[in-house]
């Protein structure tokens, strides 16, 4: 009777896992937390008299300069952009998302007044008498960075001239964190880099670092802003995250480089940064944060090799980082003298998810800083006779199952890094006619 009962059990049990499972292999796809300071969009209720709407062209008609370069970058395209458009409705137009990529509330169509069930991921809405379909348009605006509570802010808070009211943040990288920082604390997600681990990525290298007893030396290392005065406290934007974390990040430093220009046309020139935000969407900026040779490699008895050597030499985070669709692919090819591809080797940088049941990483093969990662080809030359070798490394935006689910058309690669070389062919000994 006892087996039986314990056979019993076990049965339960296992029938129990495996509908739980199955429940895991099918339910909507959750891939980071909601956190408190991302379940709502930014709210703008007090706004200042000044301004007849928030739209990135009323900032602009002051700062001309600082809305220039806003136009050109992916932040005024977060909304329009196609590769977003396509996998925002693949998602299903989840309102989340648009907590980043339209994140006033008066950019969005509906007002989140509640959560069904306390669900983040399935709010309640409501029409929003306050929508403004050209703010919607125009993405991540001006305000969704620099106001808060009524106050315009930035890294300038006292003494100036402006018909707003001004304030000094604590930090000029903690505008960054809201979006570029996405919690993933639930038990059932086993994620424990998210999706968009930037941050985490550089506290890593910097362990790793100074382990080393090494200072990480970036490209686009340059002064950090000036410190906040020890007056100011609460701004609005911190969220709960120590000061000196977010201070040191570094976000500002790297993709807004120092500039010294009028805040508004006939002002006094001051120090300040351009706005362009440059990233993965852009292939001078990749390809500045790697230093690529590809060269003979130690030769071996009756055999030639070509080393393809990658280093990230400036960025603190891996390469690419975000989310883990972005990757670079490595082809190693050698060429016949019409340019045919005899052999290739193919290698992918890239971070590997499990997604079902479980959202677990499996594996993360991306550069490091710091980290030089060696990819090779060799041959035999009585096997083979190439005319020539070549490397090519591809910057991707995802891989070819998700462009076609996402029935994506665009753009989604460009060429980091592609060098050919030629191989001496020796020439052949002419016939005698013998």
């Amino acid at each position: 009777m006892k087996i039986k009962h314990k056979t019993i059990l076990i049965a339960a049990a296992a029938s129990t896992l495996i509908a739980f499972l199955g429940w895991r292999m099918v339910r909507p796809l959750e891939i980071f937390s909601v956190s408190p300071r991302f379940e709502y969009p930014l709210a703008t209720a007090n706004i200042p008299t000044v301004f007849p709407n928030l739209r990135a062209e009323t900032c602009g008609a002051c700062h001309t300069a600082v809305h220039r370069d806003w136009k050109t970058s992916m932040h005024a395209q977060a909304w329009s952009d196609p590769y977003f458009q396509a996998d925002y409705k693949n998602e299903g137009n989840k309102q989340i998302c648009l907590n980043c990529h339209t994140p006033l509330d008066r950019q969005q169509k509906f007002r989140v007044i509640g959560f069904h069930v306390g669900d983040k991921w399935n709010p309640v809405l409501a029409p929003n008498p306050q929508f403004d379909p050209v703010a919607k348009r125009e993405g991540v605006t001006c305000a969704a960075c620099h106001l808060r509570h009524g106050v315009i802010y930035g890294p300038y808070g006292v003494g100036l001239k402006a018909p707003h009211p001004t304030a000094r943040w604590n930090n000029s990288n903690e505008v960054c964190v809201r979006c570029h920082v996405v919690n993933n604390r639930r038990w059932d997600v086993f994620y424990r880099l998210p999706p968009c681990g930037t941050v985490a990525e550089i506290a890593s290298a910097r362990r790793r670092f100074a382990l080393r007893h090494q200072n990480i030396e970036t490209t686009f290392r340059i002064s950090p802003s000036p410190a906040a005065p020890a007056t100011l406290a609460d701004d609005g934007y911190g969220a709960g995250i120590p000061a000196g974390k977010v201070a040191a990040l570094n976000c500002v430093e790297c993709h807004m480089p120092a500039v010294e220009r009028p805040l508004v046309p006939g002002g006094a020139p001051r120090a300040g940064r351009q706005h362009l935000w440059r990233g993965g969407h852009d292939p001078r900026t990749v390809t500045a944060v790697l230093r690529a040779t590809f060269e003979a490699g130690a030769p071996a008895p009756g055999q030639q090799r070509y080393v393809l050597t990658l280093t990230n030499t400036g960025a603190e985070h891996d390469v690419p980082t975000g989310v883990p669709d972005r990757h670079l692919n490595v082809d190693l090819r050698l060429l016949d003298a019409a340019g045919r591809v005899l052999r290739s080797e193919t290698y992918a940088i890239e971070r590997t998810v499990l997604w079902r049941p479980f959202i677990v990483d499996l594996w993360d093969t991306r550069l490091k800083p710091g980290e030089p990662r060696r990819y090779s080809i060799a041959f035999s030359s009585n096997a083979i006779r190439p005319a020539s070798v070549e490397a090519v490394v591809r910057y991707e935006f995802m891989d070819a199952s998700h462009r076609a689910r996402l029935h994506y058309r665009g753009a989604a690669s460009y060429v980091v890094f592609q060098r050919q070389i030629l191989l001496h062919q020796p020439a052949e000994t002419p016939h005698s006619g013998l």
